[in-house]
């Protein structure tokens, strides 16, 4: 954090907004890139530095929509050449766990693009999906800008309620990180128990 917070600093203008949308758009492309932590610091740097709030919304809206919709062409490549897929997603375990997948996005694509942003670490397979799903290019522009001008404007709302305290910020954001993943994970759970307890009364 500290080293984002000294690099941001010292390139306040048109070359930190660019970093700024670059790193919102490389963690949906390359997820283990902390494109949190940019957006965290914009955020404190917007309400004590003299960014502009409304360009940092703008660039990092842009940067997660403009990633989202690379992934979900990749999504629709696979679609179209399965043939090709790399060997890890040929296994039947997880060519399953895909169709399974495809077939929520095709009935309700809408509803987890529009939250994909507030899920940490999972969020670049939604466009993934909806490739697969074969949703169209206008739905995954709308309702994944629409995700993240949502996110990022709480965020901003958040970041001039704490302040100059940014290690409350991050904290904030750590414990919001726990606890969506707890709940995702209990959804997965459970998930998995209903389609288990249908497959054995099917036989």
């Amino acid at each position: 954090m500290d080293e984002w917070l000294a690099f941001f600093e010292d390139t306040e203008g048109p070359l930190a907004y660019l970093a700024l949308g670059a790193s919102a758009l490389v963690e949906y492309v390359f997820p283990p890139f902390p494109g949190d932590m940019a957006t965290l610091v914009a955020v404190f740097l917007a309400a004590t530095a003299g960014y502009r709030w409304w360009l940092v919304h703008l660039v990092l809206t842009f940067g997660s929509t403009v990633g989202g919709t690379l992934v979900w062409g990749f999504g629709r490549w696979l679609k179209k050449h399965e043939d090709r897929w790399p060997r890890f997603l040929k296994g039947e375990k997880t060519k399953r766990a895909l169709d399974r997948l495809t077939q929520r996005f095709e009935k309700r694509g809408p509803w987890y693009l529009a939250l994909n942003r507030f899920i940490p670490a999972f969020r670049a397979l939604f466009f993934v999906a909806a490739g697969l799903a074969g949703m169209r290019l206008r739905a995954v522009l709308f309702f994944g800008a629409l995700s993240a001008a949502a996110w990022n404007g709480i965020l901003l709302a958040v970041g001039f309620s704490v302040g100059s305290n940014i290690e409350r910020l991050e904290q904030l954001y750590r414990q919001y990180t726990v606890v969506a993943l707890s709940v995702v994970g209990v959804f997965v759970v459970g998930a998995a128990g209903v389609a288990l307890w249908r497959r054995r009364s099917s036989e």
